[in-house]
């Protein structure tokens, strides 16, 4: 069976929560209480978004970077 190594981007939100999201799909997010449920939650998003795409439509991910930007205040 062929195994993905799928990208996931971690972030904390305003009541603590972890919101994941894999970008190779569109609209894949999910969250959890701690890093590991927030990944078990992805897991079975990603499962579903596999089911409604073959691998070869998947976005390709490019790669991280950060951007500075001052904010208006």
């Amino acid at each position: 069976m062929e195994r993905l190594h799928l990208p996931i981007i971690i972030e904390m939100d305003e009541d603590k929560y972890y919101i994941v999201s894999c970008p190779l799909f569109k609209g894949c997010h999910s969250y959890g209480k701690t890093i590991d449920e927030a990944m078990e939650n992805i897991r079975e998003v990603i499962e579903m978004c596999l089911e409604e795409t073959r691998i070869e439509e998947l976005n390709e991910f490019v790669g991280f970077r950060e951007l500075e930007v001052t904010p208006n205040v």
